[in-house]
C-alpha cells in the first residue's frame, strides 16, 4: 500500500486538529455532569426519583466513571489510545441516547452507570494523547487549555442546562440534556477517526482482570453504603462494607506488586507512586474530588428546592463562578505557576476556602431573601480559588511520569478525582439529607435546606483547609518550570499516513 508524505507542518496542522477533537470530547464529559446537576429537581418532580435515585443519577456516573478510568487508561495503553477513544465516544453517545429515552428512574441510574462507564473509556485518552503528541516545553501551554475548557464546560453546562430544561423542546423536558449529546458524539466519532493519530505503550501489555475486579469492588464497598446509610438507617452492614473496601484496596496493592514482578503488566502502575509529585498531586486531587462533590449537588438542592428557584435562574446565578474558573485557570499555568510554583495551587486553596466562608455568611445573613446578585462575590472568590487549582494541578502530577505510562498515570488521575467526587457525593447524604427532617412541611423545606446548605459548606472549607496542608508535599515548581532547565527532548510520533 502506498504511503502518504506527511510534511512536518501538515503533521503539525493535524495534532493541534486532534487535540481540538479530544478537548470537544472532555467538554462533553464536563458539561455532561453540570447539565444533571442543574436539572435534577427538574429529573425528581417527572421522573419521580426519590433522594437515594437522585444521589445515584450523579454517584452512579462517578462511581462507574471511577471503577473504569484505571481500566480506560491501561486498554489505551495496550490496544491503542485513538482505537479506545474512538469505541468510548461512540458509547458515550449511545449511553446519553438511552438516557434520553428513559422510561423510569431505575433505567435512567442505569443508563447513567453506562455512560460513565463509556466515559472512563473516552476521558483517559485525553491526557494520554496529550502527553503522547506534545513535548515536555508545550505541555504547559496546553494544560492551560484543558484548564479554561474546564471553566468553559462550567459555564455552560448549567446554562445550556437550564436553557434546554425551560424550554422545553419537543416536550422533552429534562431529556433534552442528554440527546444533546448526540450529534457531539457522532462529529467527533466522525473526526477523531481522521484526525488522531494513533499511539500506544512501546512494549506489550496484558490487561490486568484480577485488578479491574479488585478496583470496582473496592470502589462500589465504599461508596454504596456512604449513599444509602441514611435512608436504610446506618446498617451493620454498611460499616462492614466500608472497613472491607479498605481490606480489599489493601489486597490490590499487594497483588499489583505481584503482577508487576512476574510479568510488568500491573492494571496500577505503582512504580508512578515512587514519582514525588505524582504521589502527592494524585492525594491533593483525590480530596480535591470530595470538596467538588459535596458542594455542587447541594449547591444544586439549595438554590432550586431551597430557595424555590428555576432551572433558569439558578443556571444564570452560577455564570460568574464558572467565568472566574475559566479565567483563573488560563493565568495559573501560563503566566503564574512559572513564576511562583507550588505556591499558586496552596494559594488557590486558601481562596476558595475564603470563597466558601463568604458564602456561608452570606446565607446566613440574607436568609431566604438572598439574590443572585448577592451569591456574585463568593462565588467569584470561589471559582477564582478553584480556577489557581485545576491546570497547574495536573501539570504538576503529569510532569514527571515516564511517556511509557501516560496513559495509566491519566487514568490514575481521573481515577482518583472521580473517586474523591463519589466519595463527596456519599457524604453528601451526611452533611446535607443528614440535617433535614424526615418529614418536613412546605413551610419547613425551605429553612431547612438552607441550614443543611451551610452545615454542608463547613465541611467543604475544612476539606479546603487539609488540600492547602497536602500541597506542601507537592515539588516547589513542576520540573519543566525549573528556571534554567532545557526541555528533554522526546522521540517524535510516527507520521501520519
Amino acid at each position: 500500500m502506498k504511503r502518504t508524505e506527511t510534511t512536518p507542518g501538515t503533521a503539525d496542522r493535524r495534532r493541534w486538529f486532534a487535540l481540538a477533537i479530544v478537548m470537544t470530547a472532555a467538554f462533553m464529559d464536563l458539561v455532561d455532569v453540570t447539565i444533571v446537576n442543574i436539572a435534577i429537581p427538574s429529573i425528581q418532580r417527572e421522573a419521580g426519583a426519590s433522594f437515594s435515585q437522585i444521589q445515584w443519577i450523579t454517584a452512579g456516573y462517578a462511581l462507574a466513571f471511577a471503577a473504569g478510568l484505571i481500566t480506560g487508561g491501561r486498554l489505551g495503553d495496550i490496544h491503542g489510545r485513538k482505537r479506545i477513544f474512538l469505541f468510548g465516544i461512540g458509547g458515550f453517545t449511545v449511553a446519553s441516547a438511552l438516557c434520553g429515552l428513559a422510561v423510569n428512574p431505575e433505567m435512567l441510574v442505569a443508563s447513567r452507570i453506562l455512560q460513565g462507564g463509556t466515559a472512563a473509556l473516552m476521558v483517559p485518552q485525553v491526557l494520554s494523547i496529550v502527553h503522547a503528541t506534545f513535548p515536555a516545553h508545550e505541555r504547559g501551554k496546553v494544560f492551560g487549555l484543558f484548564g479554561a475548557i474546564v471553566g468553559l464546560g462550567a459555564v455552560s453546562g448549567p446554562l445550556l442546562g437550564a436553557l434546554l430544561t425551560e424550554w422545553n423542546l419537543f416536550g422533552w423536558g429534562w431529556r433534552s440534556i442528554f440527546l444533546i449529546n448526540l450529534p457531539v458524539g457522532v462529529a467527533g466519532l466522525v473526526l477523531g477517526g481522521r484526525f488522531i493519530t494513533e499511539s500506544k505503550a512501546p512494549r506489550a501489555l496484558k490487561l490486568d482482570l484480577v485488578g479491574v475486579a479488585l478496583v470496582t469492588l473496592g470502589l462500589l464497598m465504599l461508596v454504596y453504603p456512604l449513599s444509602r446509610g441514611r435512608e436504610l438507617g446506618w446498617p451493620l452492614w454498611g460499616y462492614v462494607s466500608m472497613a472491607g473496601s479498605l481490606a480489599v484496596l489493601a489486597v490490590l496493592v499487594a497483588y499489583e506488586r505481584r503482577k508487576a514482578a512476574r510479568d510488568g503488566s500491573p492494571l496500577v502502575e505503582l512504580s508512578l507512586f515512587r514519582v514525588k509529585s505524582f504521589a502527592a498531586g494524585i492525594a491533593v486531587q483525590t480530596v480535591f474530588g470530595v470538596a467538588l462533590g459535596v458542594f455542587f449537588l447541594v449547591w444544586t438542592l439549595y438554590m432550586q428546592i431551597g430557595l424555590g428557584w428555576s432551572a433558569l435562574k439558578a443556571g444564570l446565578t452560577g455564570v460568574p463562578f464558572s467565568i472566574a474558573v475559566s479565567v483563573a485557570a488560563g493565568m495559573s499555568v501560563q503566566k503564574l505557576v512559572p513564576r511562583f510554583g507550588r505556591r499558586v495551587l496552596q494559594a488557590g486553596a486558601l481562596v476558595m476556602a475564603a470563597g466558601v466562608l463568604l458564602y456561608i455568611a452570606e446565607s446566613a445573613y440574607f436568609g431566604l431573601g438572598i439574590a443572585p446578585w448577592q451569591m456574585a462575590l463568593p462565588l467569584v472568590v470561589m471559582g477564582a480559588g478553584m480556577g489557581l487549582i485545576v491546570a497547574p494541578l495536573t501539570d504538576a502530577i503529569l510532569s514527571e511520569v515516564p511517556r511509557e505510562h501516560s496513559g495509566s498515570a491519566s487514568g490514575l488521575i481521573n481515577t482518583v478525582q472521580q473517586m474523591g467526587n463519589a466519595l463527596g457525593l456519599g457524604l453528601v447524604s451526611v452533611v446535607f439529607f443528614g440535617t433535614i427532617g424526615e418529614r418536613l412541611s412546605p413551610a419547613e423545606v425551605g429553612p431547612a435546606f438552607a441550614d443543611a446548605f451551610r452545615n454542608a459548606l463547613g465541611w467543604v472549607a475544612a476539606v479546603l483547609g487539609v488540600i492547602f496542608l497536602l500541597m506542601f508535599a507537592l515539588p516547589k515548581r513542576p520540573a519543566q518550570h525549573v528556571e534554567g532547565e532545557q526541555p528533554v527532548a522526546e522521540p517524535k510520533e510516527p507520521a501520519l499516513v
